[in-house]
């Protein structure tokens, strides 16, 4: 498969990526393009295919049907090279045991030309890793803070985090995303992000890739998103009301605490005027949704929104 223009120019991309194990297909199709400077979330419920989509794209498996490909090449042929460029958070942190963050960030610096270990050392004090202690004996949020400074010292082209804050508490799930913003406005550096920490997620990234049963089902900014979803309570009687919700409102709608309820996913002021002042419809009021709502309204309810 021949990549298209702009699938040559992005530092990251998947087209038409399919991924099997028997006869269950986990990924079907997958079609996303990541522009240079870009911060992208995939977000998808458990079993989605996020980690089959992240295991193509770093060139750990090779896709079934279409083509996966990292700065224009092929990441499964010619992964050896192009992982030089890239940083990689995984979901489980993982060292030798024994080996000390220090032994870590020591022998990384024999393996990149780019190593910075200043800051890498910086980093980890920071936030209070103890960098003589064994890894195996860091809590899962110092093992975290390890594992995204050894990502980001050798100064990377694309930094890769598969859902980096899972198992970690609050403060260190906000302790890691106010980190990493930082480090994205001093370098604007690419990054694909897949994680359950939506509010976090919100924070950071520019798109959001929504995944369903192995579908990408919606990939779009997040301010376009949130400009056009919204949440609406209202009275409403009679056909006429019926459609003038459907303007606005392709789920049905249900029974909320205050009277009906109904997730807009076509909002406009025009069509809510039109909607709030139709036959039969009463009080309503629109209400923003975030970054959660909106997911749950796409992939957590039966039937989906678009």
């Amino acid at each position: 498969m021949r990549p298209t223009s702009e699938h040559e120019n992005a530092a990251l991309a998947l087209e038409g990526v399919t991924v099997r194990y028997g006869r269950t297909t986990a990924l079907h199709g997958a079609t996303l393009a990541v522009g240079a400077g870009e911060v992208v979330a995939l977000l998808g419920r458990n079993g989605a295919g996020k980690t089959s989509l992240i295991r193509c794209l770093l060139g750990q498996r090779k896709a079934d049907g279409g083509r996966a490909s990292l700065f224009g090449e092929d990441a499964f042929r010619h992964r050896a090279r192009l992982m030089s460029r890239v940083g990689v958070v995984p979901e489980t942190p993982d060292a030798p045991a024994d080996m000390s963050p220090s032994a870590l960030l020591d022998f990384c610096s024999r393996v990149y030309p780019t190593w910075d270990g200043r800051e890498a050392e910086s980093r980890l004090g920071r936030f209070g890793v103890p960098v003589k202690t064994p890894f195996g004996r860091l809590s899962k949020g110092q093992k975290g803070h390890v594992a995204l400074a050894l990502a980001l010292a050798h100064r990377p082209d694309l930094l890769v985090l598969d859902d980096p804050t899972l198992g970690l508490d609050a403060v260190a799930r906000k302790d890691f995303f106010e980190e990493l913003i930082g480090d994205l406005s001093d370098r604007g550096t690419t990054v694909f992000l897949a994680s359950h920490d939506l509010s976090g997620v919100e924070a950071v990234a520019d798109r959001a890739a929504f995944l369903k049963d192995g579908r990408l089902v919606l990939d779009e900014r997040l301010d376009d998103l949130k400009a056009r979803f919204r949440r609406i309570a209202f009275d409403a009687a009679g056909e006429e009301a019926r459609k003038a919700l459907d303007a606005v409102a392709p789920l049905p709608p249900r029974l909320g605490a205050f009277g009906e309820e109904a997730v807009a996913s076509r909002f406009s002021e025009e069509a809510f005027a039109r909607f709030a002042s139709a036959p039969g419809v009463a009080g309503a009021q629109a209400e923003p949704m975030n970054l959660e709502s909106i997911f749950l309204a796409v992939c957590g309810e039966a039937g989906g929104a678009s």
